[in-house]
């Protein structure tokens, strides 16, 4: 076998890029206003247009209409007009009624939530379809939708009422923990303008009785045709026949003669800080949030383009000191991250947000605020920036490598800016070529200067965030004239680098070889079994020039425990994450993987131990070289290493159990799987019982011997490339003399749980400051061995109707939830060849507290009916539409791939050839597909879930706690059924997430709860 690389197309593109020229610049240079690689133009009317072909993915097209109007153009008795006119379009317009384009949308494939959505936010509104186009008419029929948008919404007073209670229902999602922290921060950022009081998601009083004379005066003001433009980027054989569409359905609409003004609502700066102590007893954690507002400034120039790369390498240098700061012994942070972003029109900021230990905000802050005047008095070193500019210039090879290859969605995104914003649209390869010329030229000295602009006399916001109060105002403000006092007298010291080891591997490890190789070409794939025992599948595609990723999995993962080690054990990932599990620590081997795309993860799971890794292919050697270390390296844990693993532990415990949706998780838990200790949540107590001795060694063992792992590699392979790189550090990993956690699939130890036999209703209550509420129905399932593949293939279809319908019974036609989802769980049942698959379906949606158990009942009514009656011809049709058309984008996707190979040598088919199971499930979906109709869905749910549906689930309703007088009273009054209030609190180890600043959209997509 010849594994001597050759010259290639991998190769020649890669040369492509870096002997890409050099662009002799002017910084005056004006960029061009006409956006790039599109055909744009504007109708009669005032509508603008843009029409780009592109072919990723095949028969797909990414369709928006945007419109230059939000939240901040209402009075005050519109607030949340804009948002409701955008549930409204989809609710009835001119042509659709009764929700008929969402209909629509489904017939064709395109899911309502996933694949259609609106976003308002504070400036503008804008709807998105993805629609298939391998039919002439659906192209049409969907430009038309949005046609009717622009002009043809129906206001009606009926229309109105039925969409109150799902517009009601995103406010009342919105007002949790996170939307109360975030609308509070967007006040206070905002202050003295009229973004401030004008939120999307508006005020209740309003949403609950505004007129549709209102709503309607609203929108025939606002929709204005010049304010509007047209979006179009998929996969057409000409653009000019997508323009034609445009003028055939956009063309004879009109507006008034004259569009309304829009004024241009401004953010009043300041040089004294503001401070806010804000209290959230129901927060995830501490944090501290620091912005810095200032005007946006328009990208015009060549000039403007460099400023934005200088920029651009200030916050990456500024995050990758503050991730080594929180890798330190006792850091004043968890994690920190800074970013800049446009909120509004007018409004630019620097945001630095950090969450960490109670009571820990003010060291926090200072350290925050200490390491940007470090910046200012010592600036970056030259090493700093080196690592920085290496790693941009490894974004936008990789973005130009794949410039033939983006998403259509992404191309539209970048169209919708230069409407909206006013972006420049200058392609791809200008970009390359620009920061191929720029990068080398910015200085340390020019990045650091960015700093200034971090000081708090430029429009500083500093608030933090407690679950209890510790911090007052008067401790930020002795912060801030701390650091500006040190930095005046200059007594801050520098930056002092870390020394960074050149080479991952030292000693390249010896060489293994193929022992034999079997090819697959009904699934396109080679299979390796190397001289170590390790067996490697690889695919070659071409979805991605830049992309490959691969998967190793093991049998034998923690059911195998007992109960004394579990918790000790189920830490080993963590606490050998921090230690670093690749042999060296997380913040030195940042900077040796900078500009280098090679990633690789660890995971634990019930039966299984993996591993997974997405690099480019020409970072392959270095994402094998990790797995290599992975193998290689013993993890020892340190006292300083565990004293911070813990510390971030505890901390996601106690916000934990502060959370109600926590506490309502755990009981469905408890209820649905009995009192496991693998599904039990993880207590203060617990956390104090972790040996992390044995947790590391433990997690040593699991990463030891190669010979019982798979790996299944997709992507841009070139064989002659990456067979030597696999022989070397895959080929290469020692085989112990022993084995080592060598189990067999059948062999392994269930998890024990039972599904409860009779009907459980119980409601858990938990203090909150504002109502919120939750339902759950659960239903066991049972999936006999001896038709195992097509029975998962049916609960997949028979999951999608049951959310489709619920969706129409309690959205389309109560109009009393916002969303529903179906979740299937069969992943409790060990892989064994034998036996039947236990599991659960589970069915979700929040609703109005006063209204759930009525609303639970409708639901169970719904699936009942389907039992007994069956599902429609038209509702068969959508299911079968809709996953159809989810195959067809996932065959043009690596990720896609990669799952169906792992799970034909996971299936209970496979016996040593991945064909023959992958060819046993590609045929029980065929089958089904065939095979569905109303009858056999109807016998399908009698058979899956339990029949009559009514005999055996679980209900569970999160609602807020009452007092013990409304208790009393709802006692008395109830007759019907039993509620239980003795929740446990549930306390998952959980990372500590920093806050969003999302705060000022809020989309339509569907919510998975």
């Amino acid at each position: 076998m010849d594994l001597l690389p050759a010259v290639n197309s991998q190769i020649a593109k890669k040369h492509g890029f870096r002997s890409l020229k050099l662009v002799s610049v002017d910084m005056d240079h004006v960029l061009a206003e006409q956006p790039f690689g599109v055909q744009y133009g504007r109708l009669d009317n005032g509508l603008y247009y843009y029409v780009r072909s592109n072919s990723k993915p095949r028969m797909r097209a990414a369709l928006s209409l945007a419109v230059k109007a939000g939240s901040v153009l209402e009075e005050e008795d519109e607030r949340g007009v804009a948002h409701i006119v955008e549930h409204l379009a989809f609710s009835a317009t001119k042509k659709y009624s009764n929700h008929d384009i969402i209909k629509f949308l489904e017939s064709i494939g395109a899911e309502f939530g996933a694949c259609q959505n609106a976003v308002t936010s504070a400036d503008d509104t804008v709807y998105e379809l993805f629609v298939p186009v391998d039919k002439p008419e659906l192209l049409s029929q969907a430009i038309s939708v949005l046609a009717e948008f622009s002009s043809e919404v129906r206001v009606s007073k009926d229309d109105l009422e039925k969409e109150r209670g799902a517009v009601m229902e995103e406010y009342r999602g919105s007002r949790n923990a996170a939307g109360r922290m975030q609308d509070a921060h967007w006040v206070l950022m905002m202050e003295g303008s009229q973004y401030a009081e004008r939120l999307p998601i508006g005020l209740e009083k309003v949403i609950r009785t505004v007129s549709h004379e209102t709503v309607k005066q609203f929108y025939r003001k606002w929709y204005h045709l010049s304010n509007m433009a047209v979006i179009a980027v998929g996969d057409f054989s000409d653009t000019q026949s997508v323009v034609e569409l445009i003028k055939t359905h956009f063309g004879q609409k009109s507006s008034a003669p004259e569009p309304p003004l829009i004024r241009k609502f401004t953010v009043p700066s300041h040089e004294e800080p503001r401070f806010s102590c804000f209290v959230e007893s129901e927060a995830a954690g501490s944090a501290v949030m620091i912005s810095y507002k200032m005007q946006a400034d328009q990208l015009k120039t060549v000039k403007d383009y460099r400023d934005l790369l200088a920029e651009s390498m200030f916050l990456y240098a500024l995050n990758q000191r503050f991730f080594k700061i929180s890798r330190r012994t006792d850091p004043p942070y968890f994690s920190c991250s800074a970013a800049a972003d446009v909120l509004v029109h007018p409004l630019k900021a620097y945001i630095m947000t950090s969450s960490c230990k109670e009571k820990g905000t003010i060291e926090a802050l200072e350290s925050m605020l200490f390491e940007v005047a470090r910046v200012r008095q010592h600036g970056f070193s030259e090493r700093e920036i080196s690592i920085v500019r290496a790693l941009l210039m490894s974004e936008i090879e990789s973005a130009y490598l794949e410039r033939d290859q983006m998403q259509s969605t992404s191309l539209r995104d970048e169209y919708l800016q230069h409407f909206l914003r006013n972006e420049p649209v200058v392609g791809i390869e200008y970009e390359a070529q620009l920061q191929k010329t720029l990068l080398p030229n910015i200085t340390a000295l020019e990045v650091s200067k960015y700093s200034e602009k971090l000081r708090t006399s430029c429009s500083c916001v500093i608030k933090t965030i407690e679950p209890r109060a510790s911090a007052t105002v008067d401790d930020l403000k002795n912060v801030v004239l701390r650091i500006n006092n040190l930095e005046e007298e200059r007594n801050i010291s520098p930056w002092d680098d870390e020394n960074i080891p050149e080479e991952i591997v030292s000693t390249k490890p010896n060489l293994g070889n193929i022992v034999q190789q079997f090819e697959y070409p009904n699934v396109g794939a080679t299979e390796l079994i190397l001289s170590n025992g390790m067996r490697v599948c690889y695919k070659c595609t071409d979805f991605l020039d830049d992309q490959l990723i691969f998967t190793g999995f093991s049998y034998g993962g923690l059911s195998e425990l007992l109960e004394s080690e579990y918790f000790s054990c189920s830490m080993g990932p963590t606490i050998a994450g921090e230690i670093g599990v690749f042999g060296y620590r997380p913040s030195v081997l940042m900077d040796m993987l900078a500009g280098k795309r090679a990633e690789v993860g660890v995971n634990l799971g019930a039966y299984m131990r993996s591993f997974s890794g997405d690099c480019s292919p020409s970072d392959l050697e270095t994402a094998l070289q990790l797995v290599y270390q992975l193998f290689t390296t013993n993890v020892t844990p340190g006292e300083e290493d565990v004293k911070i693993v813990m510390q971030m532990a505890e901390e996601a415990v106690r916000a934990q159990e502060r959370d109600p949706y926590t506490a309502f998780a755990n009981r469905v838990k408890e209820l649905n799987y009995g009192n496991s200790y693998f599904f039990k949540p993880i207590k203060l107590s617990d956390l104090r019982k972790v040996d992390p001795l044995r947790a590391c060694e433990y997690f040593n063992k699991c990463f030891k011997d190669p010979s019982t792992f798979t790996v299944v590699i997709v992507g841009n392979i070139v064989p002659t490339i990456a067979l030597p790189l696999i022989l070397q550090y895959l080929g290469g990993i020692p085989r112990p003399p022993e084995p080592i956690m060598h189990f067999n699939r059948d062999d392994l130890k269930g998890l024990p749980f039972t599904f409860p036999s009779t009907i459980i209703r119980e409601v858990v209550r938990s203090p909150m400051v504002e109502a919120q509420c939750s339902v759950q129905l659960c239903f066991p399932v049972e999936l006999k061995n001896g038709t195992m593949v097509e029975e998962i293939h049916f609960v997949g279809f028979l999951s999608k109707l049951l959310e489709t319908k619920l969706m129409q019974v309690l959205r389309f036609k109560h109009g009393q939830i916002y969303s529903a989802g179906v979740s299937v769980f069969l992943g409790g049942n060990k892989p064994s060849r034998t036996g039947n698959v236990r599991g659960d379906i589970s069915i979700n949606f929040s609703c109005d507290p006063a209204i759930s158990s009525k609303l639970a009942d409708l639901a169970l009514d719904e699936i009942l009916i389907l039992q007994e009656e069956g599902p429609s011809d038209e509702d068969v049709s959508t299911i079968l539409e809709i996953e159809q058309r989810a195959h067809e984008n996932g065959l043009q996707e690596n990720y896609y791939w990669l799952d169906r190979i792992l799970r034909s040598y996971q299936s209970r088919m496979y016996s040593g050839d991945v064909g023959i199971s992958f060819e046993i499930i590609d045929d029980g979906r065929s089958k089904v597909k065939t095979s569905l109709t109303p009858q056999t869905a109807k016998l399908a749910l009698q058979r899956i879930l339990p029949y009559p549906c009514k005999k055996q689930y679980t209900a569970v309703i999160l609602m807020p706690q009452t007092s013990r007088f409304k208790l009393l009273k709802s006692f008395f009054r109830s007759t019907q059924t039993s509620y239980r209030t003795d929740a446990k609190i549930l306390a998952g180890i959980a990372g500590m997430a920093v806050i969003a600043l999302s705060l000022w959209r809020y989309s339509r997509s569907t919510l998975k709860s």
